[in-house]
């Protein structure tokens, strides 16, 4: 079941992308940032409250709210990076180098959560980082 998840968040995270290239023409990026936000932040108290799963605030961990704020701040930084890149460059080029963020994950999977690091995943990262060269220049 994640795999289909995992492609539908590919799919929605292409459909963003252009969407947000067509959509910032002439907006302040941070502006734009701000406002697809509060979009995003609607969806999800939606979805909250659509599975009654609100209840569930009050058992969080002091150590998963320090995660999850960090986590939404840098979320935040990329989202505000990425529009700012999407304004002044090429989807074309921005999209691929924005998902390097593949490659930096399984690092930081593998130094951080003690993840595996097999050979196979190396050479998927090799590949990821040529491909993406190859996409940008």
């Amino acid at each position: 079941m994640w795999f289909w998840f995992a492609l539908g968040s590919a799919i929605f995270a292409a459909l963003t992308s252009i969407l947000a290239k067509i959509g910032i023409e002439g907006v302040n990026s941070n502006l734009a940032t701000a406002i697809r936000t509060v979009v995003v932040v609607i969806m999800a108290w939606g979805m909250v409250l659509l599975t009654d799963t609100q209840g569930g605030i009050k058992s969080i961990s002091q150590k998963s709210w320090i995660f999850l704020i960090l986590s939404g701040l840098a979320t935040g930084a990329s989202w505000l990076c990425y529009y700012k890149a999407l304004q002044v460059g090429k989807a074309s080029k921005v999209v691929p180098i924005d998902k390097l963020s593949v490659v930096i994950t399984i690092v930081l999977a593998f130094v951080f959560l003690h993840e595996e690091f097999t050979v196979k995943s190396l050479i998927g990262c090799a590949l990821i980082g040529a491909g993406t060269l190859m996409m940008v220049l």
